[in-house]
């Protein structure tokens, strides 16, 4: 089978990772019309998701899809576009809809070509079905998803990402090595071959549930950022990830041109730039002391 493999490019590439529920939109995806639409409340909904999976040693993903699944029995049609259509509905934090190309066009203007990425528990289909999603704001998604039938409804998980084995995918960019399913993740790569090295990722996140991410970037030399709701300001999150060598920033999750997070990533871009033309001379340097 062939797979989509990416190679190192001229350019040094820069690859932002996000999570999705409450570091680009306020609230879970789910709790924003799903939920009230199968006639439940919120905290309701995932109590008796979480209590399915504590009863029955279960992933907690499993078991929020599994639910999600049941409760539509009799309301609607549990499908691929049923799934995008609340995914239209999910809001999204300031600034967040022109960020992505604004800070593609940052990195081009710097030498530096920038691409995003979604690494998220929440649903594929939901995102995808969201505006950034759908105006191609991702390289990929990597997400939950449910295996459709040949009708189109949704019969069983396809992928399930919880926040241990999302660090995953962080190889798969790291190596170029995209489909979900390439083997050639687990292969050796020489450390100049690696198209984004940890150095050249930025991952974004809110909570735990991305640490595993958070210091996997961070302790290799990545840039791992913390956000949290602008309109709360509760930092306490944050603020125990910054203690304990989590992340190297944090932000409010406001994505407005001139904000706080718009800084950052751009002075990483700057840093990228300038640390991958040392890079550069460095191997030419070392490349002619070895040929003597």
């Amino acid at each position: 089978m062939e797979y989509e493999r990416r190679k190192k490019e001229s350019k040094p590439v820069l690859a932002i990772c996000y999570d999705f529920d409450k570091t680009l939109s306020p609230d879970d995806m789910q709790a924003q019309g799903y939920v009230q639409s199968v006639g439940y409340d919120v905290k309701k909904f995932w109590d008796e998701a979480n209590a399915l999976a504590a009863e029955n040693d279960m992933d907690g993903n499993l078991a929020y899809m599994y639910k999600m699944m049941r409760e539509s029995e009799g309301r609607f049609v549990f499908n691929r576009r049923s799934l995008e259509e609340y995914g239209a509905k999910v809001k999204l934090f300031a600034g967040v809809a022109g960020w992505f190309e604004r800070i593609k066009r940052y990195g081009a203007e710097h030498g530096v070509t920038v691409e995003h990425y979604v690494i998220s528990s929440g649903l594929k289909e939901m995102i995808e079905g969201t505006e950034i999603a759908r105006a191609g704001a991702f390289e990929k998604i990597y997400a939950s998803s449910f295996y459709f039938n040949d009708r189109g409804v949704a019969v069983w998980p396809a992928q399930t990402i919880n926040y241990t084995n999302k660090t995953q995918f962080l190889f798969r960019i790291e190596k170029g090595v995209l489909d979900i399913n390439d083997p050639a993740v687990n292969d050796y790569f020489p450390p100049e071959e690696l198209r984004v090295p940890f150095r050249n990722m930025v991952y974004l996140g809110d909570s735990d549930t991305d640490v595993p991410c958070m210091k996997l970037v961070h302790s290799n030399g990545g840039h791992a950022i913390g956000v949290y709701h602008p309109e709360t300001g509760d930092k306490a999150k944050v603020l125990r990830l910054m203690r304990d060598n989590r992340i190297r920033y944090f932000a409010p999750a406001d994505y407005s041109q001139g904000g706080e997070l718009d800084y950052i990533v751009k002075n990483i871009i700057k840093k990228t730039a300038a640390y991958e033309e040392l890079e550069r001379v460095r191997t030419a340097k070392k490349a002619e002391s070895e040929r003597g």
